[in-house]
């Protein structure tokens, strides 16, 4: 009998045992769920704070030093909420009505036109700024020969900004006019000659084209038949709705396939420039205050495209513009020859100077000057590390032959 009483106590400890353990196995398993949908919802929410930081870097830069500037003490005097570290080329008027009440602290404009224009160029200037305008650009002029006043009679002269300084180059004005904290608010900057012709070209089509490719520097293509042209990589593709390269084997440079940088990809011009919001924090850093012609500067911008330069930096094919190649800044070559230069002088005294010849003479100090400063900081900044290594690129090419 106590064997089979026995036999019955450890049959429902047992029993009893089992269930316990059941018990604690549902438990593990679902404590293992648990942890698991925990596991992926701090998953989520940290790559989604991960990629808010990074969206709010990439289109808000100038945020990146905030802290820097209280903790620099110049500002512990202000209390934070009170401190504005941006501002805007918006015009405000002297007293506000009902209706721009509403609009106030509201920005219209999201992009910005700056175009270096002297008299001369009125006509042109005048078509490129009529496309601009209706499309929510603000607009401001550089007016390099100091005249402001015959600009009056345009019926959007005062929708526009006017800034006037002789005998000044286009990227003078920008480095003094276009600080990033000043133009933050516009998603994209051009920063145009005043002898582009537009008849080709629409704003708002150009930047469809840019947003969706998601070019960060670019430039409308160039026609074919526009006076003044530098570069293969510029010229139109007629065929072609944009393209980040050019396929090239003449010359002592061979563009192919594998060239990564300028003069096959990579780089825009100067005569017809377009950043976005971070790459021109970036080109506006690149710009040397005392380099006023900018000479050398446009082979370097792919350094500022945010990323691979080879696809970042685009020509837009669909919407292209004629440069023309006109010259205005600092006056006219003389017309004099060269073989009466002599009788000249001795009838009414010096010859006039070749102004143009003068310019292009300092345009070509300046870019050996650039070429130095880059060389130079390379060197000193042993940090730096080049994101387009010339070493890579020869070994591609080396094995591309072999």
């Amino acid at each position: 009998m106590k064997s089979i009483k026995t036999w019955r106590l450890l049959k429902r400890n047992s029993f009893s045992d089992g269930v316990k353990f059941g018990v604690k196995m549902k438990q593990l398993q679902f404590m293992a769920i648990m942890c698991t949908v925990m596991l992926f919802v701090v998953y989520r929410t940290t790559y989604y704070q991960y990629k808010q930081t990074e969206m709010e870097a990439k289109f808000s830069p100038f945020d990146i030093s905030k802290e820097s500037r209280f903790s620099s003490g110049r500002l512990k005097s202000l209390p934070r909420g009170i401190v504005q570290a941006r501002s805007d080329l918006e015009l405000r008027p002297l007293w506000s009505t009902s209706s721009s009440r509403k609009k106030f602290g509201v920005y219209s404009n999201r992009n910005l036109l700056a175009i270096p224009a002297g008299i001369k160029q009125k006509d042109n200037v005048d078509a490129i700024v009529r496309k601009f305008l209706p499309e929510n650009f603000t607009v401001i002029l550089f007016h390099y020969d100091g005249d402001v006043n015959a600009w009056r009679g345009l019926d959007w002269s005062n929708k526009a900004i006017h800034i006037a300084a002789r005998n000044q180059t286009k990227w003078w004005f920008a480095k003094r006019f276009l600080h990033p904290d000043v133009v933050s608010n516009y998603d994209y900057i051009f920063l145009w000659d005043e002898d582009l012709g537009v008849e080709n070209f629409d704003p708002r089509r150009y930047l469809e084209i840019v947003k969706s490719e998601g070019f960060e520097i670019s430039q409308p293509a160039l026609d074919p038949n526009s006076t003044e042209i530098h570069h293969k990589f510029t010229i139109r593709a007629r065929t072609k709705k944009f393209h980040r390269r050019v396929y090239d084997l003449r010359g002592s440079v061979k563009c192919t396939n594998i060239s990564e940088g300028p003069p096959c990809t990579g780089f825009v011009e100067g005569m017809a420039p377009v950043f976005s919001r971070s790459a021109w924090y970036c080109a506006w850093h690149l710009i040397q205050n005392d380099l006023v012609h900018g000479w050398g500067m446009d082979m370097k911008l792919g350094y500022c495209a945010q990323g691979d330069r080879t696809k970042n930096v685009g020509i837009i094919d669909s919407e292209y513009v004629v440069h023309q190649g006109i010259q205005t800044l600092g006056g006219q070559p003389p017309t004099i020859k060269s073989t009466k230069r002599e009788e000249f002088a001795k009838r009414h005294g010096p010859a006039p100077v070749d102004l143009r010849a003068e310019i292009r003479r300092q345009s070509t100090m300046e870019l050996q000057i650039f070429k130095k400063r880059w060389n130079e900081a390379i060197e000193q900044d042993k940090s730096w590390v080049d994101p387009f290594p010339r070493k890579q690129r020869r070994q591609k090419e080396r094995r591309q032959d072999h």
